[in-house]
């Protein structure tokens, strides 16, 4: 098979989806890897190593799409990626599809054969492929929402461990998995004052017991989320519905009793984003305020620490890939009942149900399609 590796082009994206150690056991499994020159150089792996470890290096993006069996990348096509996308391809990204129908037309009209990243669940119900990157942008997140809180950029000037005599910061995470229990993680280190929100009681008992009481854990409705939102100076968002668009827990009439320079940071932001006032930003234009309340909500935001996040994706991204390349798209969904359900599009239909819901389509099951 032939494997290629474009460079990413969405905004300050410098992560890439292979790096040098996996060209070498691909080649050495009888593969080709063709990488677009300057992909790895926002992780600070320079051509020459792709090069020596025996891949072949193209001038364009073009090049590469146009050449390879099977795509890996990191972030989902962009729209001057989209007429690169044609039948009898494989994509291997992150797709975060449920609030992108324009590109799910586009994979449908080109009959391209998707799997991404974030659908890729194990028998045991975990998600290995997005779990990295969940685990970046948690501890991520606290660390992006300490410095938005300082005063020179837009928040309201608070420390989140507080000084001897003046109280810590209040951290609220919505959601207690794989983001928020990270974000939880750092934001203790910090010595902020830390409270869980999450519909899973026994989700709850376990984080209560992780922290050894060092977090105040509670229950997911309406009342507590908007109670705990009036104390917030940082509020995270970090709701998964796996394939699906995240549902809105924080209202638009729950900001304005909000703190003033309080800041919110929406992990959720790649599924739709859990906040009803988040949309889209960039790491160029990355934060806007609404009712005095700073949002963050950059979609790609492991693309800020490039070289850590490449790393922890690809070690967890390469032996689906392999898998992939040895055994074949079918092969390998076959015998893999996780990469089937990472299948997003196949043969011109959506076949994960989160995203067909999400965008009213219908739905076909991939393996009476294989």
């Amino acid at each position: 098979m032939i494997i290629g590796v474009p460079k990413e082009i969405k905004d300050h994206e410098t992560r890439v989806g292979l790096v040098h150690s996996g060209v070498i056991a691909l080649l050495e499994a009888g593969h080709r890897v063709l990488v677009e020159a300057g992909a790895g150089s926002g992780s600070a792996i320079p051509d020459h190593e792709y090069a020596e470890a025996g891949a072949e290096l193209l001038p364009a993006a073009r090049e590469v799409w146009a050449q390879a069996d099977l795509v890996v990348k990191v972030k989902e096509p962009q729209p001057s990626e989209y007429d690169f996308l044609r039948p009898g391809l494989i994509l291997f990204t992150y797709l975060h599809l449920a609030p992108l129908p324009r590109l799910t037309d586009r994979l449908l009209e080109a009959k391209v054969t998707a799997i991404a990243y974030e659908t890729t669940r194990e028998s045991d119900g975990s998600l290995p492929l997005l779990t990295p990157m969940s685990e970046v942008a948690g501890r991520l997140a606290v660390q992006i929402g300490a410095v938005y809180l300082e005063a020179p950029n837009g928040g309201r000037g608070v420390l989140l461990s507080g000084v001897p005599g003046v109280a810590a910061g209040n951290v609220v995470i919505l959601g207690g998995g794989v983001v928020g229990s990270n974000a939880a993680k750092v934001a203790v280190g910090m010595g902020a004052h830390v409270t869980i929100i999450d519909k899973n009681l026994n989700r709850l008992r376990q984080l209560d017991d992780i922290f050894g009481g060092q977090v105040f854990t509670l229950a997911s409705n309406v009342w507590t989320i908007r109670e705990s939102l009036r104390t917030a100076d940082l509020v995270i968002g970090g709701v998964l519905i796996p394939g699906a668009s995240t549902p809105r827990l924080v209202r638009r009439d729950m900001l304005p009793r909000m703190k003033k320079g309080a800041v919110m940071v929406d992990v959720s932001i790649d599924q739709g984003g859990c906040f009803e006032t988040s949309h889209p930003t960039t790491h160029t234009d990355p934060i806007y305020f609404v009712d005095g309340v700073l949002h963050y909500c950059v979609s790609n935001m492991p693309a800020a620490v490039p070289h850590t996040s490449t790393l922890a994706l690809t070690n967890a991204t390469f032996p689906y890939l392999f898998e992939i390349a040895n055994k074949g798209f079918e092969g390998a969904c076959q015998e893999h009942p996780a990469i089937r359900e990472g299948v997003n599009t196949y043969q011109g239909r959506v076949t994960y149900p989160g995203v067909a819901e999400s965008q009213g389509r219908e739905c076909a099951d991939v393996g009476a399609l294989l």
